[in-house]
């Protein structure tokens, strides 16, 4: 199939599936006319991909794990490569979060600290 109508059959646009193909997670034949080629499975690719995307996966997590990855949950099957690739991703959003929590009490702790610096005039005259 043509990108159109995988783009169609997906609800992907055809400039993301270029790029998922620019990355390595999608691979089109070439036909005669020189435009891209999809087998049928690309559309069980592109359904685990986005849905890979959705849990935060980037795209070269994705690349790296494909080749654990079936059905359209996706199931990820117990490859070497997998647990240890999901574990990372993992830690790395928890030191995300971590940080977040830390910039969210930071900032909690000067919005606090403005205000009771606020003139008790101030406060009341603001409220109305």
């Amino acid at each position: 199939m043509l990108i159109g109508e995988l783009s169609r059959k997906t609800g992907v646009r055809a400039h993301q599936l270029r790029y998922y193909e620019a990355q390595g997670l999608l691979e089109p034949s070439r036909g005669a006319s020189g435009y891209r080629e999809y087998a049928d499975n690309a559309v069980l690719t592109v359904a685990q991909i986005r849905k890979l995307l959705d849990a935060g996966l980037s795209t070269e997590e994705i690349r790296f794990l494909q080749p654990c990855v079936t059905g359209t949950a996706p199931d990820l099957e117990p490859c070497p490569e997998l647990l240890e690739g999901l574990r990372t991703r993992l830690r790395a959003l928890d030191e995300q979060i971590d940080t977040l929590t830390r910039s969210r009490e930071a900032l909690r702790d000067y919005v606090e600290a403005t205000e009771r610096r606020v003139p008790r005039d101030s406060r009341m005259s603001g409220a109305e």
